[in-house]
């Protein structure tokens, strides 16, 4: 998907955020709860005001936003969502992946929550490696970690921790494949 990117939002973006937000999102949190439209408002400007907001361009067109932070520890993602009608196309994995390797790049994890009613997005972070880690009354917990910090594990693990030979070559064809 070459004509895909991701550029910073500006304050001309915030009504587009919020009616991309509330499009993505307002089904599932009337899974759990009510859309309070005034509380949903409040949360949205504090995110855009706090977050690395970006908004997701298709050809020129403005598809979706993602709101991020980084931390010294992490990559904390705090909403992806694409318009209705631009999912299943391969937008949201894209992004992703144009996050996991920025987060490849300084060596930090992603973390971040999705709600518990939203199976399709937990299966969807799954096939892109992200692990649950937790959970609260409405949220799993899931991280993803970079290719550097596996290795990390496995090769400053004493010997008898680090398994055996196939897999170490496992995980250096795969850092020369997607590195």
């Amino acid at each position: 998907m070459k004509n895909l990117q991701l550029r910073k939002a500006t304050i001309a973006d915030d009504g587009f955020a919020y009616q991309t937000r509330k499009a993505a999102f307002c089904e599932y949190v009337e899974k759990i709860s009510v859309w309070n439209e005034e509380e949903q408002r409040q949360l949205h400007q504090q995110r855009f005001t706090e977050h690395d907001v970006r908004v997701t361009q298709l050809s020129g067109i403005d598809v979706g936003i993602i709101a991020m932070s980084r931390q010294a520890d992490c990559i904390t993602l705090y909403q992806m969502f694409i318009l209705p009608e631009y999912q299943d196309r391969g937008i949201g994995e894209k992004v992703k992946m144009l996050i996991i390797e920025e987060a490849s790049k300084v060596k930090l994890p992603i973390r971040f929550q999705v709600l518990n009613v939203n199976n399709r997005a937990f299966a969807f972070y799954q096939r892109l490696g992200f692990k649950g880690t937790g959970e609260n009354n409405s949220h799993i917990l899931m991280e993803r970690l970079s290719l550097s910090i596996y290795f990390r594990c496995i090769f400053q693990a004493p010997p008898n921790q680090r398994g055996d030979r196939m897999m170490r070559k496992i995980f250096l064809l795969m850092a020369a494949i997607l590195l």
